[in-house]
């Protein structure tokens, strides 16, 4: 898995590449503890380019989320697709997460928070 963080205005984008698996999954929800100790408000996790996923993939989503909503920050996750979609909406996480179609719309999904 690779991680890539890129910025639009206030927002950190977070482009995850690979399989968010067992292996690395931790890695994400690591350099998001990082990131909110350096006081960031408003996160994207842009998975368009992540094809697979795992129960260790889902609990680092799961603990960003929890953890970014307990500090009344913002976070969207977008670009879903495929077997990751399927395994979101089978562990009925899909109102859980605060889900987004593209990084545009996660954008404004954001923005109007």
């Amino acid at each position: 898995m690779d991680l890539k963080i890129r910025k639009s205005a206030e927002t950190y984008i977070i482009d995850v590449n690979g399989e968010m698996d067992l292996y690395n999954s931790y890695r994400l929800k690591e350099l998001v503890m990082k990131m909110l100790e350096k006081k960031v408000e408003q996160f994207i996790i842009n998975m368009e380019n992540v094809d697979y996923i795992d129960s260790s993939g889902i609990g680092a989503l799961i603990y960003i989320c929890s953890t970014i909503k307990k500090m009344n920050l913002k976070l969207a996750i977008c670009n879903i697709h495929g077997s990751v979609k399927k395994v979101i909406e089978l562990t009925k996480l899909m109102g859980y997460f605060p889900i987004a179609g593209t990084v545009d719309e996660a954008i404004q999904k954001i923005a109007a928070e």
